[in-house]
């Protein structure tokens, strides 16, 4: 396998630019000639499927909800980073590079990290422009907060809803195009293998999730941007959806998986309330900003939080990392309230929660000033919790939010297979061991308004195209692969739900690929997975047709992917023997109980190859090393 990332050479700062200057172009009359697909419409997808339709490109877009607007980047509340430096606090590119690149632990390309940063204020242009009501100062210009990882103010905000606004501008680009007849739309369409012909990527099958109709269909690209696979995990804050099965697919098709074990843990979640629950409802990092994080000094202090009183409260954030305090970056934060909580000082019914309190804070600004930037969120906790925040501290707990992992690409954002293009969270790329808050948002929209309209212009423009049909020999391959995983699936009659077999992996993924890890623990995990997996093809149960409407099937699909992608995370984390952002090895933390790194030995993308199933999941590993030119690797400090 090749993994050549195709990164320009030249300072830095200058390669994009020079890169834009390189690239080959496709003439305005002949882009009408050429089809892309694009699978997914949430930022990525949704602002990719619009740039490449305005550009003249006939695009088929493809989505599994029942429309666009419910893709799942509406979640994504706090906000936008971009480095326009409003607030002239001493924000610029490079800090927004340095801190993004420190912040995933030193695993991610500099090259790819400092181009995300310096498109960021394009983006923020490109949002104003189409309406996005950012909030605003008493002067007129934006308003900026803080976020985690960050000791300056630069991320751009709509109240608690950024993502939802974000998602609604891209719709209405993309709508626009599909009102011109650029944009071919089909919701309720779920891709379930990649089409190669002649080595390139040249089609998808999907199947109708209303009529059950696997249908075909043909392109001269692909683009792929369908999330993350955080509901490996069973309870996360992803839409219940949310799966890895169109990525995976492609994975068995020959697209390198990379760092797959790389997952986000979310340290401002409401916490799990049953063995029942279906997800889990993320609150916005930027609470953070004005929200204290404490537990009682305590263990045995059962009393209303209000009644603690300071000197009996424990904000350990603070207290460890003075210069950031509750600022610190996702895995840090997550940690420690893991840490907190194993020592007996969690609160709550089940301990397993901390506080978050916004007592001080409405004393200092007053409970309006609360209001106008975290309202939403402060209803969206009471209508869950029945606790009023205003009144009261929230709980929190740390909870899976975000995939790091994903398929390779390189500085184009193509795969290793030629004509796939992989975008947003689907891919590795950006961020490393750990994602900083607000750059999700960011990433999507680079990826899809700034980078593939013009990588896969490239693409198309030097690559022999030849022309094929949907009656070729691989798209019939393709097809009964498609229809034989279905038939599997109803021929097992079990007697075991889906539902039960996603809880039982969930809770591995958990206690053994969760927050921390250990040698023990993840071999543990790789045996117990592979005999869920024995006992899923044995004795799921699928209910119903393939014919028609029918979400078992649709959620035994996918949890036949987890339980492929979950071993594979397990392997992947159990081979890299050290610690790294979100990555904890129990065998290698500091006194303090921080992230080792190992950078003399695995200072590199784990990109696996997967080879086949056989009771085990056989997979190759590849690497491709990670060189560092212009930062220096240091341990992590936010103290």
């Amino acid at each position: 396998m090749n993994l050549d990332s195709k990164v320009p050479s030249g300072p830095l700062k200058e390669k994009w630019s020079k890169h834009l200057n390189d690239i080959k172009l496709v003439a305005p009359n002949n882009k009408r000639k050429h089809d892309v697909i694009v699978v997914g419409t949430g930022l990525a997808g949704g602002s990719a499927a619009a740039s490449l339709a305005e550009l003249g490109y006939n695009v088929k877009s493809f989505c599994i909800q029942d429309s666009a607007r419910r893709a799942h980047s509406i979640a994504a509340q706090g906000g936008i980073n971009a480095a326009k430096n409003y607030p002239n606090d001493g924000d610029t590119i490079w800090r927004l590079f340095y801190d993004t690149i420190k912040g995933g632990d030193y695993r991610s390309r500099e090259s790819n990290t400092y181009r995300l940063a310096e498109i960021s204020n394009e983006i923020i242009d490109q949002a104003v422009a189409q309406g996005v009501p950012f909030a605003r100062e008493y002067g007129g210009l934006l308003a900026n907060r803080s976020f985690g990882g960050a000791q300056v103010s630069r991320t751009f905000y709509a109240r608690g809803q950024t993502g939802q606004q974000l998602l609604l501008g891209a719709y209405q680009a993309m709508m626009r195009q599909v009102n011109k007849g650029k944009i071919e739309m089909h919701t309720r369409h779920e891709m379930l293998d990649l089409v190669i012909i002649d080595g390139k990527a040249r089609g998808i099958v999907t199947r109708d999730l209303v009529s059950g109709e696997i249908q075909r269909w043909m392109a001269d690209a692909v683009v792929l941007a369908s999330g993350g696979y955080g509901n490996v995990f069973n309870l996360s804050t992803n839409a219940i959806n949310s799966n890895v099965t169109a990525a995976w697919r492609c994975h068995k098709r020959g697209a390198a998986f990379a760092n797959p074990c790389y997952v986000q843990i979310h340290p401002t979640c409401i916490p799990v309330s049953g063995d029942y629950q279906s997800k889990l409802t993320l609150m916005s990092e930027s609470l953070r900003n004005d929200g204290r994080v404490w537990v009682p000094k305590d263990k045995d202090d059962d009393r209303h939080p209000n009644d603690i009183p300071e000197d009996e409260r424990y904000y350990y954030l603070e207290e460890k990392y003075p210069a950031f305090g509750n600022l610190v970056p996702r895995d840090v934060a997550s940690r420690n309230a893991k840490i907190v909580c194993d020592e007996g000082m969690g609160v709550g019914q089940t301990g397993r929660a901390v506080y978050l309190d916004f007592r001080d804070a409405i004393e200092r600004e007053g409970k309006k000033a609360i209001s106008d930037k975290y309202g939403n969120l402060f209803e969206m906790y009471e209508n869950i919790t029945d606790d009023n925040p205003y009144e009261e501290p929230m709980r929190i707990f740390p909870a899976v939010h975000y995939t790091m992992g994903g398929l390779w690409v390189d500085y184009n954002l193509q795969s290793n297979i030629p004509g796939l293009f992989v975008a947003g969270e689907a891919n590795f790329s950006d961020h490393g061991a750990n994602r900083l808050g607000a750059s999700a948002l960011m990433q999507g929209l680079s990826d899809g308004y700034f980078i593939i309209p013009y990588t896969i212009g490239n693409y198309i423009a030097a690559t022999d195209l030849d022309e094929v049909n949907r009656d070729h020999e691989a798209f019939d391959e393709a097809t009964s692969n498609a229809q034989s995983q279905i038939d599997k699936l109803f021929e097992v009659d079990g007697d075991k739900s889906v539902i039960e077999f996603h809880r039982e992996l969930g809770q591995i993924m958990w206690d053994k690929v969760g927050i921390s890890r250990s040698e023990e623990g993840l071999k543990e995990a790789i045996k117990e997975i592979q005999d869920l997996r024995e006992e899923f093809w044995n004795n799921v149960r699928v209910p119903g047709e393939s014919s028609n409407y029918n979400k078992y099937l649709e959620f035994a699909g996918r949890v036949a992917d987890f339980l492929e992608l979950g071993e594979l995370m397990a392997k992947d984390a159990l081979h890299r023997d050290e610690s790294c952002g979100c990555h904890l090895r129990a065998e290698h933390q500091t006194e303090e109980g921080e992230a080792l790194r190992n950078d003399d030995e695995y200072s590199y993308v784990a990109a696996w190859e997967f080879q086949g199933v056989n009771g085990e999941l056989q997979e190759e590993l590849h690497k491709e090393d990670l060189e560092f030119d212009f930062v220096e690797l240091k341990q992590r400090s936010y103290k």
